[in-house]
């Protein structure tokens, strides 16, 4: 049976397609492959984020650092000081960059500006909750709005600036616990 030239073109060059496949197949399968390990690393282990806004002036610009997140972190060894990624209590779509301040069974005082509370109202923090703060109280929604934060949205600890390459380094807790 004969077919027209252009039927005989696309013939070839679906023949030519079909012996291209398993090679095709291949490379996909592998890209597939490295993709879903790139994705389970970022969810599971770490990466690099970018933390922006004014809530952590001065440790962090503004204007957005690159930071390198641990998010295979023991939640039992978290220190007071340390600077954690939140899933936001008022915005779950969102996630944050606050400073541990205090940990289950700390007395807080709630807002010692006495901006959002009395400053001289205190409360202790529930087991498996955390007291976050930014380091600029003035421009930070943190525990002081939303309360003690379960330890179920923590995601992740900062462990280093990675850029601005000038500012890059070890984030280290400049934190006093006062008794």
């Amino acid at each position: 049976m004969s077919y027209p030239p252009f039927v005989e073109r696309i013939n070839g060059g679906f023949r030519r397609l079909l012996r291209a496949a398993p090679c095709i197949g291949y490379y996909v399968a592998h890209t597939v492959n490295v993709a879903c390990v790139i994705h389970l690393f970022a969810t599971h282990v770490g990466g690099i984020a970018m933390a922006d806004g004014p809530s952590m002036l001065p440790t962090m610009n503004a204007s957005g650092d690159w930071v390198l997140e641990n998010r295979w972190v023991n939640w039992k060894n978290i220190q007071r000081g340390d600077l954690v990624t939140v899933r936001s209590p008022l915005d779950p779509n969102r996630l944050i960059c606050k400073r541990v301040i205090g940990l289950p069974g700390d007395v807080i005082c709630v807002d010692p500006t006495g901006q959002y509370a009395p400053s001289t109202e205190h409360v202790v923090i529930p087991r498996h909750h955390v007291w976050l703060s930014g380091d600029n109280a003035a421009w930070s929604q943190d525990s002081r709005k939303y309360g003690p934060v379960s330890m179920a949205l923590l995601k992740g600890k900062l462990v280093a600036r990675v850029w601005p390459l000038k500012d890059a380094g070890f984030f280290k807790s400049n934190f006093n616990y006062i008794d």
